[in-house]
């Protein structure tokens, strides 16, 4: 109750404080209510208490040798009901000026949700180039994205995630170039401490992303590159003692998109060589591949994973759509010293292969909809000398979901 009373008195400051601005101030709100509606036939690894679908949990037997995880789980939420508000303001010289802020429920704390902010920054704009400051979508998200019921948008096949950052982008008959650094808040790497924002804050060095899209009659295509560098560690106990180490390990990615946009119909792609991205929901990490025996100090080689969706929908009132997705596990560069001890998301699974089929009908601030998605993940042992998964099983769940949402 007390915390309820707080939002309710903050929100009315904030609309008595946009009510006092300005004229050259505009203001427009907007968001939705969302229910979920989901049954799965086993145990998945699924973050927000189960609404942002991934991929289905490995068998983990019992003392009679029955999977603990072969056991079937649903639930019904509105927590990621959303607000948010977009800020025209006057100009600075000849660029144009806004900012967002975005909120919803889908953060969390102990047994319970809490608000948190998505998306809050500002933005000039001087027509052909452009400038974002703060947190907005990452640009290995970018402008090709899945159109599925699921929350989770298409992940672990499409990078998903909202970072602070410094964006650049410059348009120019129908190319659109962008260069961003990122640094990491709410979806973060891991590493020996779990995961924390300290590898890439210890690191000095942001993320990185450069790319470029070009749209012509109804196409648009385009690319990308990224970059990312970490401290896993600044000290380390070895035999007893502890030293100051100096350790770091750098990823490059790679990604290509495409999207065509029909009538009444559109049918978008993917593709990635992805390293390290499991701060974007993608499966992957990073091993153990050198020991220096003076001091304990660490080298690291990046799990590298080919991962690839293709999405097809049609129709406007009601829609039906298609999704797949495919990820395979192509090993490490430099053998790892054990096996065992790796930092991600998934390395043990050598292939995940997920199919998505769903109906929506669609009216004017509302959308109803049904979906249903099978997810077949290959479980085995990494290969220490290789980085890939071997001596491989199958685990399938199968995933039902409705949802109702109310825009405004």
């Amino acid at each position: 109750m007390k915390r309820l009373i707080l939002v309710l008195i903050t929100v009315s400051i904030f609309l008595f404080s946009v009510s006092a601005q300005r004229k050259n101030f505009t203001y427009k709100f907007y968001g939705f209510v969302r229910g979920d509606l989901f049954y799965n036939t086993r145990a998945n690894m699924a973050p927000v208490d189960g609404n942002f679908y991934l991929y289905p949990l490995d068998v983990k037997p019992d003392a009679d040798g029955k999977d603990l995880n072969a056991v079937p789980n649903g639930s019904f939420y509105t927590f990621t009901t959303r607000l948010g508000i977009d800020v025209t303001g006057p100009d600075i010289g000849k660029a144009r000026t806004s900012a967002k802020v975005e909120t919803d429920f889908g953060g969390f704390s102990g047994n319970t949700t809490v608000l948190r902010v998505r998306q809050a920054y500002v933005a000039l704009d001087w027509g052909k180039s452009n400038v974002t400051i703060g947190q907005t979508w990452h640009p290995l998200f970018g402008a090709v994205f899945p159109d599925i019921l699921n929350l989770s948008t298409g992940a672990p096949f499409q990078p998903f995630n909202r970072s602070p950052q410094l964006r650049y982008q410059y348009r120019t008959n129908g190319w659109n170039l962008t260069a961003s650094a990122l640094w990491q808040l709410q979806y973060l790497s891991s590493g020996p401490n779990g995961m924390s924002e300290d590898y890439i804050k210890n690191s000095c060095v942001p993320e990185f992303y450069i790319g470029a899209d070009y749209s012509a009659n109804n196409w648009l295509l385009g690319a990308g590159g990224h970059l990312i560098s970490l401290k896993p560690r600044t000290s380390a106990e070895w035999q007893g003692k502890i030293y100051k180490v100096n350790e770091r390990m750098t990823a490059l990615s790679y990604e290509a998109h495409l999207k065509y946009t029909g009538k009444n119909y559109t049918f978008a792609a993917k593709s990635l060589m992805a390293s390290c991205l499991d701060h974007t929901a993608l499966i992957g990490g990073y091993g153990i591949s050198a020991i220096n025996p003076a001091n304990g100090e660490q080298e690291y080689t990046p799990f590298r994973h080919s991962t690839t969706w293709v999405n097809f929908t049609y129709g406007q009132k009601w829609k039906p759509a298609l999704f797949l997705g495919y990820t395979k596990n192509m090993g490490t560069n430099k053998s790892l010293v054990t096996p065992t001890t790796v930092y991600g998301m998934g390395l043990d699974i050598d292939q995940l292969l997920s199919a998505n089929i769903n109906l929506s009908y669609n009216l004017p601030h509302w959308q109803i909809g049904l979906e249903y998605s099978a997810s077949v993940a290959w479980y085995g042992t990494i290969d220490s000398g290789s980085g890939k998964v071997k001596d491989t099983h199958s685990v399938t769940n199968h995933r039902i979901l409705g949802l109702v949402m109310y825009y405004f």
